[in-house]
């Protein structure tokens, strides 16, 4: 395999990528955050910091593998002997529990370079576009294989968030670059709403995803984190999820609610597919996609681009809706279906407009037929709302509907 000129950047470069890091344990770093109130005491949340500042301790004191010299180089090609991966965990609870801010504070606090931490879908689409180059070149009977040996170069953690299995090409592929990393001597730690014997759960051949699953059993410790306890729920007590109207407090309000649904994780840009293109997300962390309204409901999007949003999101940002006036009555079917979306799928909607709902589309084509979206604007403004978004099974939810149609629909 050629060396890429300086500067290049392969498909799938994103995943040859590491962190730098603190040496401070989780478990210490999570009793900072009790001791200045900025988190409540919770024995799950403990038990689970402390099993993860272990594996942190695991991986300070096994150093990198080192190449073999002499004779031993020769007949090993002067490929290092892989070490025995440390025992991953994988964690899982449902949304508000504190997964994605237990991991956050572990890998700030693992003492290593070559660690990463993603979301799971943005993993799966560098894997597949890595592998699509793989597969181009000559004499890849094994990519997947190959990507995992390439991953074991530059990674000794690897940290997954929001593991979620859909997709049967995803589920053909997880079990075998898992088993090629875990081998390599990579540590895995993953989040997920599921325990490991869920996922996947109603798919498409799922007795070819078994022995993943038991893959997963066996070589990570299995931490649950249940409990009737949503914290980001707790803390949005007395923070209303519509926000009208538009200006500077608005602003700083809703930077302040996302903030606490994200656990203050950065926002960054993230990408799905849909339907064979390409539907980019401006801002996304921790389950959250935060978008301006021009860029949902003034292009030319539908119920597929909207349903592929909540399958990947529990909530969904909406920054900025404008009074829409009879000539947009375009962007006003789009705010129908996006709303339908959210509302069949149980996702938890934070929106910032000009007005109440009532106010936003009072007259027009379909003005009347806009009614029932105001409906459910105000419903999903409700605690009862909130928790029904909070205890959401995907995997029990509708994955089509039919959009409600304004009046020139019908004919």
């Amino acid at each position: 395999m050629a060396l890429d000129p300086p500067g290049a950047r392969r498909p799938g470069a994103d995943l040859l990528s590491s962190g730098e890091g603190s040496r401070a344990l989780p478990l210490a770093l999570l009793e900072e955050r009790i001791a200045a109130g900025a988190l409540e005491a919770d024995p799950l949340q403990r038990a689970a910091a402390e099993r993860l500042a272990r594996l942190a301790r695991e991986l300070a004191e096994t150093g990198p593998a080192e190449r073999p010299r002499g004779l031993l180089a020769r007949l090993t090609g002067g490929r290092p002997a892989a070490p025995a991966a440390p025992r991953g965990v994988y964690l899982h609870g449902d949304p508000g529990r504190g997964k994605s801010m237990l991991v956050d504070l572990f890998v700030a606090s693992v003492p290593i370079e070559a660690k990463r931490r993603v979301h799971f879908h943005e993993l799966m689409l560098e894997v597949h576009g890595r592998l699509r180059a793989l597969r181009a070149e000559a004499d890849r009977a094994d990519p997947v294989a190959l990507l995992a040996r390439e991953l074991a170069g530059k990674l000794r953690l690897l940290c997954l968030d929001e593991l979620e299995v859909r997709d049967i090409a995803d589920a053909m592929i997880l079990g075998r670059l898992f088993q090629g990393l875990l081998d390599a001597g990579v540590a895995i730690v993953a989040t997920s709403n599921l325990p490991p014997g869920r996922l996947y759960e109603g798919g498409l051949n799922r007795e070819l995803f078994l022995p993943t699953i038991e893959l997963l059993r066996t070589r990570l410790d299995v931490v649950a984190l249940d409990g009737p306890v949503d914290y980001r729920l707790r803390r949005l007590a007395g923070e209303p999820v519509y926000l009208a109207p538009l200006g500077p407090e608005t602003a700083e309000r809703l930077a302040r609610i996302v903030t606490v649904l994200t656990d203050g994780q950065p926002l960054r840009p993230d990408t799905l597919e849909v339907q064979g293109r390409r539907l980019v997300v401006p801002k996304a962390a921790g389950g959250l996609a935060l978008f301006p309204f021009a860029e949902l409901c003034e292009r030319p999007l539908g119920a597929a681009d909207y349903l592929a949003l909540t399958e990947r999101y529990h909530t969904l940002v909406l920054e900025g809706v404008p009074l829409l006036t009879p000539d947009r009555r375009n962007e006003a079917r789009r705010l129908v279906t996006l709303v339908d979306a959210l509302y069949e799928r149980k996702v938890m909607l934070v929106m910032s407009a000009e007005a109440e709902p009532e106010r936003l589309y009072p007259e027009g084509e379909g003005a009347f037929e806009f009614r029932r979206t105001v409906s459910r604007l105000v419903e999903m403004q409700s605690r009862e709302w909130l928790e029904r978004c909070r205890d959401r099974r995907p995997e029990r939810l509708p994955h089509s509907f039919t959009p409600f149609a304004l009046t020139s629909d019908l004919g």
